[in-house]
This record gives C-alpha cells, structure tokens and sequence, in this order.
C-alpha cells in the first residue's frame, strides 16, 4: 500500500474530525511530512515508543498511544484474570504529556483497570517506585526523556517496577499491533481514577534519604546549583537536599519553571555541557562546589565539579558512576555488609571499570543490554539469592539500591552530595577523589562519538553502516590489534588469536557490536533505539600513579580516542 494510500485510511469515521483535517491538509498540500508520517508505523519496541508528535501511523497521537494502551489492557485483563488490576500513571513536562496521561487513563479504565494518576507532572523515577509502593500491576509513564521538544513517548513497566522485559515485552507488542484503531476504547470511567498528589512525593523522598545517605560529614558547608532544566525534578530534589542536611542550596530559578519547550536551552539534556551553562554561571557567583541537571522527566542526571585548576567541569557518566559505585562499596565494606553475596549492575556499552571496582570490593558486577530495564531485570532474576547494591550506565543514569527499579536521579543527587561534602571536610575535591580511584583501577576516558541520520534514508543507511561494520570489522584501532570482535545480534565472540568464533547466549540478541584490542581499548557501536542515530561508544584505559600525571595522561587517552575515530572513518 502507498503511503498516500495509508494517510486516506485516516480519512474514515473512525478518527475525529481534527486529526482528519490534519491529514487532508497534508495530502492536499503534498506536504513533504506526509511520507515521514505514514511510511511506516511508529514502532512499539521492547520499553515501548518514541516519536515525533503528529498525525499519521508514525507519530505519537491519540491513535497510536490508545493502541498501544488497548493492546496492553487486553494484555493484563489475559494475565491477571479475576484480579483487581492497578496501573499507575505518571508525565513528563513535555508538551501533550498532561492530556495524553488522562488519554491514556481513559483507555484502561474504559477496560476495567483501575488507574493511579498523578495531578501532575512527576519524575520517572517516582513513577517506578509507585508501582511497587502502591501495589500496582504495572504503570506507565509520558516522556520522551531528553529529546528535543516536538518529541513525546510512552514506556511501559511490571508490577516490579521495572520496564518490561522478555516475556512479557514480545507479547505486549503483539497484542499492541494486533488492535485496530477502531477497536480503542476511548470512553474512560472516572470512577476508575484515584488521584495522587505531594502526599507520594515525601513517601518517595524519604526512600531516596534512607537508600542513599550513610554519613553526615560538612553537609552544611557544601555549595550546590541545581537546575531541573525545565523538567520534573523541581518538585523533588530541592526538597530531598534540604531533607537530607544540606544548607547551601541555590537554583536556577529560569529553568525551575516547567515547560515542554524548553526555552532556555537548545537540548534539555544534561549529558551536554550546553545544558549546565546557566548553572555553570550562577556557580562562579555562588562559588559552588557542585552543580547538577537533570533532564525532563527526571531519570538522568548531570553533575559538574571542580577540576585540578578549580574550573567547574561536566563529569562524563562513567566518571560520576565510579564515585558513586565506589564511595557506596567502601560505605558497605566499611559497615561489614558485603558478605560474598553482592552484585552491582552495568550494560555492555559501559565502562569495564565496573568490573575492576568490583573485584576490589569481592561483589559480583552483572552486566546487561543497554537500557536499565535490563538492570531492573537483574534484580528481579536474583531477588533472595543476591543483594543488588547499586547500577549505572554511561548515559548518565545510575541507581542506589533497589526500591526504584530505573535509573533515579534523585537518590543519586542526594549521594553525589553526601560524596561532595565529605571530600571538603577531608581537604579535596570529588574530582580529586576520582583521581585516587583511577590509581587503583587505572585510568579509563571515553567518548561518544553520534552520525545522526534522519529519516527512512538514514535508517537505511544506519543499517548498512552496521552491516558494514558485521562484515569488515576493523583489524585494529589506534594501533592496538582487535582481538576480540562480540556481535551480540548473532550471539558470537571471534576470537582473533583462535581464527574462532564462541557462542555467547547469556545476553538477549541485540544490534550491537564490540570490538577488543590488545590494550583494552574497547569500542561497541550500535544504533539508538530513541533517536535517529548511530553511536560509537569508546573506551580507553592507562596506567597512572599519582595525581600529578593525570593531565598528561588524559591526553594520551584523548589522542587515543582521536585516532579511533579516524580508523573508523567517523566524521
């Protein structure tokens, strides 16, 4: 069927009468956007879906999110027969995010299903812990994390608290692309709804104290800025650091004011320095010792510190996730909780630090596919065999302990603080300390290196860059020869001494490759499953003895990463 084809369906009954003077405009106009729009259908994948904000098959509208919300009830109604079912609700600052949540509550509760719905905008984070503090069967949540602002999205999690996962996932996607749009119950029963208001808020704040403070070392001397980037954090985190002990706290009060468009910056996204700029400058007038963003819907979190010429400097995910990882180890150690029985979480796209930290505190360190709903599956698999004490990823995400089951910016704020007033009291910086770690575990740098391309060109051309990279994968990367080649979409290891290649089953296929050199440079390329990108995460390690090689040193490293780049042919 041709795309015009596709778009005339949206001409029926069976949508109102605003969405089809939308598509109409389209077709008339030969709008360019009409084959965006329709070529395909917005995919529902394993966590749920992302797209732009519009009409037509491959956007994000009243449509496509009651098909997926139809195909998950029928879903639950198979799976929880003669319960009451519970799903609580939550939505990000963006755009829509407000009407979509009651869209969404409608559907389930024209289903039967009895909904929690938050009044207003909250974190993702709360949103997992809800589920499991309320005693729901699942919940969901309307974001499009920190993608630009004509974005939206929807994700899915259990009643753990979790993101879906295998089985569960496949058969919710199933059911999702079975349901016809005519076959979306939209006529919702109010009396279904129970409204959650502050009252969650200080339940969740407390949990995020208890699971993430150990010690109250100088808390009433560090300087910290905070911005929510416009996002959900503002009705969290100021209040769990007051809680918490903290005295010095000043915001930026700009982006403190909610909005989907984001209009003090061009990304809300904290991995970007660009984002932390306001902040960065409140910081020189304040004299901070910290600063800290977070993106819309509160999951991320950036952090910037003073470097060795007292310059305040955006930490990459790995490095914030190492002082995290590691402060909280030598807490547990300290306390004679880690008895053999302990495991931390990390994805294969992250640092192999990890593994290092966790030999040097005798925990396990568990990897999974990118994503922390493979960390949140970790937990559940091992619940009363092992003890997770905490997990992260690159993208900036980390957790402490396990009552929420994502990525949580604000017990991690909470820590990361603690982390910075002890190193003050103790005559240091949170930069210098990272230093101290790298001299145990050496020193690892990376990079992120993203080829945007757009469209159904660039996912074309996405799949031939990695079909490429499958078939021609590189002999070696800034002079080191590759000697192991991981493709964990056929679930081998080649290894290049051995002319063999070795079945590597513990991990789900997934579109990921990554290559091994001798001197354990580490670089797995993969596409992005939110945005229209391929990815090269690179990492690079050296041994280095005390804090005054580590410039020179760093150097090396980015030089490394430099001729990685180059070898790849990424410009």
């Amino acid at each position: 069927m041709s795309t015009i084809d596709k778009a005339k369906l949206w001409l029926s009954d069976t949508f109102d009468q605003e969405t089809k003077d939308a598509v109409q405009l389209l077709v008339d106009s030969n709008s360019p956007d009409l084959e965006d729009s329709f070529y395909r259908e917005l995919e529902f994948g394993t966590g749920g879906m992302r797209g732009i904000m519009g009409v037509g098959t491959n956007r994000l509208n009243k449509y496509t999110l009651g098909q997926a919300t139809q195909g998950l009830a029928n879903y639950m109604l198979q799976q929880f027969q003669g319960e009451e079912i519970k799903v609580a609700i939550a939505y990000d600052v963006r755009n829509n995010s407000k009407e979509f949540g009651k869209l969404v509550a409608d559907v389930l509760t024209a289903n039967g299903i009895k909904v929690l719905l938050f009044k207003n905008h909250r974190p993702t984070p709360e949103l997992s812990f809800t589920v499991r503090d309320k005693k729901c069967n699942g919940g969901i949540v309307l974001t499009a994390s920190h993608n630009p602002p004509e974005y939206n999205g929807y994700k899915v999690y259990w009643n753990d608290g979790a993101q879906i996962v295998p089985p569960h996932d496949e058969a919710i996607i199933n059911e999702v692309y079975s349901v016809k749009f005519e076959e979306i119950k939209f006529n919702g029963n109010d009396d279904l709804i129970e409204w959650i208001g502050e009252e969650q808020d200080d339940v969740y704040i407390d949990a995020c104290i208890k699971n993430s403070t150990y010690q109250d070392v100088g808390k009433g001397n560090l300087n910290i800025v905070f911005t929510s980037i416009h996002g959900t954090t503002y009705t969290t985190v100021p209040k769990a650091l007051e809680k918490a002990g903290f005295k010095k706290i000043d915001l930026v009060k700009e982006q403190m004011i909610p909005s989907g468009n984001f209009p003090t910056v061009d990304s809300p996204n904290p991995e970007e320095p660009a984002a932390l700029e306001m902040a960065m400058d409140l910081a020189k007038i304040t004299n901070a010792d910290i600063v800290i963003g977070t993106d819309p819907d509160g999951d991320r979190l950036g952090i910037a510190v003073r470097n060795l010429e007292g310059e305040i400097q955006l930490l990459n995910g790995n490095q914030c996730n190492t002082i995290l990882t590691y402060y909280i180890l030598d807490q547990w150690k300290k306390q004679g909780k880690i008895t053999g029985k302990e495991f931390i979480g990390s994805t294969i796209v992250t640092s192999d630090i990890f593994f290092d930290i966790a030999e040097k505190f005798e925990v396990d360190c568990k990897v999974g596919l990118t994503g922390f709903k493979w960390i949140g599956k970790m937990i559940r698999d091992f619940e009363g065999e092992e003890k997770f004490v905490c997990g992260g990823e690159e993208s900036f995400g980390f957790m402490t302990g396990d009552f929420v089951r994502d990525k949580d910016s604000c017990g991690s704020i909470v820590l990361a603080c603690e982390i910075a007033a002890w190193c003050k009291a103790n005559g240091k910086t949170m930069y210098e300390y990272l230093i101290e770690i790298y001299q145990e575990t050496g020193m690892y740098y990376e990079g992120l290196i993203n080829i945007v391309k757009k469209g159904r060109d660039g996912a074309e051309e996405i799949q031939n860059m990695m079909k490429n990279f499958r078939e021609n994968p590189p002999k070696s990367l800034a002079g080191s020869l590759v000697e192991e080649v991981k493709d964990f979409k056929e679930q081998t290891n080649f290894v290049v001494s051995e002319n063999e290649k070795h079945v590597m089953d513990d991990i789900p296929k997934s579109n990921v490759l990554i290559y091994y050199t001798q001197d354990e440079t580490k670089v797995c390329v993969r596409p992005s499953g939110t945005e229209p990108k391929i990815k090269f995460y690179v990492s690079v390690k050296e041994k280095i003895t005390s804090k005054e090689d580590f410039q020179e040193t760093l150097k090396v490293l980015e030089a490394k990463i430099e001729e990685v780049r180059k070898d790849l042919q990424l410009n």
